[in-house]
């Protein structure tokens, strides 16, 4: 299994139009096939010097196997999310997990 962490940090002058129509793309970003499982959303408001929570928006995408996921890169749901979103956000961190067990 391939797990896809993204965090994203929004640009801070957004309004709240510009918020709810980042949710919808996510929404729709999240009904690609090639996803198996997908969750998505804000900090958690937990307090401990261990915990990185300064991004606005977490997603975890779980795709069946690397392949999968290199597939999902560069397919349209993708590619459509980059082109009207990005402009939204001021930094973008991704983690990829492959499974061990």
């Amino acid at each position: 299994m391939h797990i896809h962490n993204v965090y994203i940090w929004l640009k801070k002058d957004l309004d709240e139009r510009d918020l709810v129509a980042f949710e919808e793309a996510i929404v729709r970003l999240a009904q690609d096939p090639l996803i198996k499982h997908s969750y998505f959303g804000k900090p958690a408001d937990t307090h401990n010097d261990d915990v990185e929570n300064s991004y606005t928006y977490g997603l975890v995408f779980l795709f069946a196997d690397l392949a999968d996921h290199e597939r999902y890169q560069v397919g349209k749901p993708h590619l459509q999310f980059l082109e009207e979103q990005e402009f939204k956000w001021e930094r973008i961190v991704v983690h990829d997990i492959e499974t061990v067990a």
